[in-house]
């Protein structure tokens, strides 16, 4: 059996606004925008630049209950894992451009991470894992 996970949906505000922070922030890639004329929506899709693995759904909410998860679609909790090659460099180039750190850069046992905000709150560690990390194995 071969599967895995296309897309991970983030509501958002606004569809522009999310663009730009991820892809002038994060440096991500705009996969696709398209206006779904049926739906009255758009499909925006972004994903890590050189990344060939899961990518972002950016969804518009639309209603009340929407509209409250923005920022917060983990309770609180780190919601995304953004895996760099170079940590140090990303950390740095993150931060000269406005991200917001809550929680400093530390050396763990699975490499080295630190937790920032996206442009609503939702909580992401930035991180570079071992070689020898299982989740690194599984990715060569």
């Amino acid at each position: 059996m071969n599967q895995s996970i296309v897309h991970i949906t983030l509501v958002v505000r606004d569809y522009d606004e999310a663009i730009k922070f991820y892809t002038n922030k994060l440096d991500f890639v705009l996969i696709q925008n398209e206006y779904q004329p049926e739906q009255d929506k758009r499909w925006v899709v972004v994903a890590p630049s050189g990344g060939k693995g899961t990518c972002l759904l950016l969804a518009k909410a639309v209603g009340e209950e929407q509209e409250a998860a923005i920022g917060n679609q983990s309770g609180g909790r780190v919601f995304l894992f953004l895996n760099s090659d170079d940590f140090w460099r990303d950390y740095e180039k993150m931060k000269s451009r406005g991200v917001q750190f809550v929680r400093d850069p530390k050396e763990a046992d699975y490499g080295t991470v630190a937790v920032f905000e996206d442009l609503y709150g939702n909580k992401w560690d930035l991180l570079q894992m071992n070689d020898d990390h299982t989740v690194s194995k599984r990715f060569r």
